[in-house]
């Protein structure tokens, strides 16, 4: 299967680590399973953001199996010429990736109209504003719709690509070539690439403190109360803190929590969806149900199902 990657100026040198996965992949499998070629618009040398020099192949009228795009710190510019090499390589392609900000090059390909997409979570909004047919989803590591993949940030592209082989090879190669990259092979599409403590987004240590308590103990009641002896304060000058620093309610906080640490619990584990209710400190699955519902457009079953089979392992 011939592989292009192709790099715009600027590119970050991480995405290498990327596609070395197929490179892990040729050698479990004792051939050349995967032909990678490193392309540009013109050819020649492309200079990484790091100032990492790389020689690369111009497009040509061999087809590729699979074309994934790399960008690099910033929202790449894509050039007319780019473009149009991409449309008709994209035509012949059985599939079309990109690593993390180089989705914005796959929208002005027009090759995300109608479909779902993912890309750096800071980005996201961005990328739906410019794109509004694509239905940008930011809560994801990667997302494979149709022929058409995208990654979240730049080590989400690995992920990517052992999506891409466990689709090609099959699971038991996907999770040695994950094995031999030392990295998680269960560190599914599904995952948040984004933590429920950052977007809280707080510095004042009383509150972290009083947040740590609580992600430690999801499977207690955690009350005003609980949290604010964690905090040293009383109940109303920890509700007071707690809204000015973080934006939001100390409730409205506890289930974001609740409902990330449940999220990863069904994408990466066989425990009953009960279980998993009761161990995150939901009252009864249904109450989980109607949070998820609230928040992710999905019942927990779906997100379980959503995750693929790696959840399943």
């Amino acid at each position: 299967m011939r592989v292009g990657l192709v790099l715009c100026p600027g590119f970050q040198a991480v995405c290498f680590g990327a596609i070395a996965a197929f490179d892990v992949a040729n050698k479990h499998a004792g051939e050349s399973v995967y032909d990678v070629h490193v392309l540009s618009e013109e050819g020649g040398v492309v200079t990484s953001s790091a100032g990492v020099r790389v020689l690369t192949e111009p497009f040509g009228r061999v087809p590729f199996d699979t074309l994934i795009v790399a960008a690099g710190l910033e929202i790449p510019t894509s050039s007319p010429g780019l473009i149009r090499l991409l449309r008709a390589s994209a035509q012949d392609a059985r599939r079309v990736a990109s690593i993390c900000l180089g989705s914005f090059v796959l929208g002005d390909a027009g090759l995300l109209n109608g479909r779902r997409a993912t890309t750096h979570w800071r980005y996201a909004r961005e990328l739906q504003a410019r794109f509004p047919s694509c239905q940008v989803d930011m809560d994801k590591i990667f997302i494979e719709d149709g022929h058409v993949w995208t990654s979240a940030g730049m080590s989400a592209g690995t992920d990517l690509v052992v999506g891409m082989i466990e689709r090609d090879l099959g699971p038991e190669r996907a999770r040695a070539v994950a094995k031999g990259m030392v990295m998680y092979h269960r560190r599914s599409g599904g995952q948040s690439q984004h933590s429920a403590l950052l977007d809280l987004g707080t510095s004042e240590d009383r509150v972290q403190k009083a947040l740590n308590y609580a992600r430690q103990n999801l499977r207690e009641s955690l009350t005003i109360d609980d949290l604010a002896r964690a905090a040293c304060l009383s109940p109303r000058q920890f509700t007071r803190l707690f809204r000015s620093e973080t934006g939001t309610t100390p409730a409205k906080a506890i289930e974001a929590l609740r409902i990330e640490s449940a999220k990863l619990m069904l994408e990466q584990s066989r425990l009953p969806i009960d279980v998993v209710a009761r161990e995150t400190g939901f009252a009864n699955r249904e109450r989980m149900r109607q949070a998820f519902v609230r928040v992710h457009g999905e019942a927990p079953r779906a997100i379980r199902k959503e995750a693929g089979p790696l959840a399943m392992l």
